[in-house]
């Protein structure tokens, strides 16, 4: 059993940025791909972002792409996702999730995919 907790959530302004980190209880966090997604309000959860058990694969949602920024210390068991230029649209619930059955460089972007999931942070971006 895996728990994740996220954190680094908040309120900022639109171009602003927000480092969000989800720690994970247990010693087989390295074994896990990790992920990103979010909801917003009066919307299905969404795929944002993943990173591969290896850390060598990270896709990202066209929505995202090249403005956040997915990594993981797996000494410190945990994962991140560096949030830049920040747009209202990203207003959401973000939540982190594991994938314990992910291979070395597999990595899945469906959230049926995830085994284990935070709490979620709020983040909200205003204009």
């Amino acid at each position: 059993q895996v728990q994740l907790v996220e954190s680094g959530g908040g309120l900022v302004q639109a171009g602003g940025s927000l480092r969000l980190s989800c720690a994970a209880s247990g010693r087989t966090f390295s074994s896990y791909a990790m992920a990103w997604f979010r909801q917003a309000p009066g919307k299905e959860r969404e795929f944002v972002a993943a990173i591969s058990v290896s850390g060598s694969r990270t896709p990202y949602a066209d929505s995202v792409n090249g403005r956040f920024t997915i990594s993981r210390d797996n000494a410190k068991n945990s994962a991140y996702l560096q949030m830049n230029i920040l747009k209202p649209e990203d207003t959401a619930v973000y939540y982190c999730a594991a994938d314990r059955t992910a291979t070395v460089v597999n990595v899945r972007t469906s959230a049926t995919s995830y085994n284990y999931w935070g709490q979620g942070t709020q983040v909200t971006v205003s204009s």
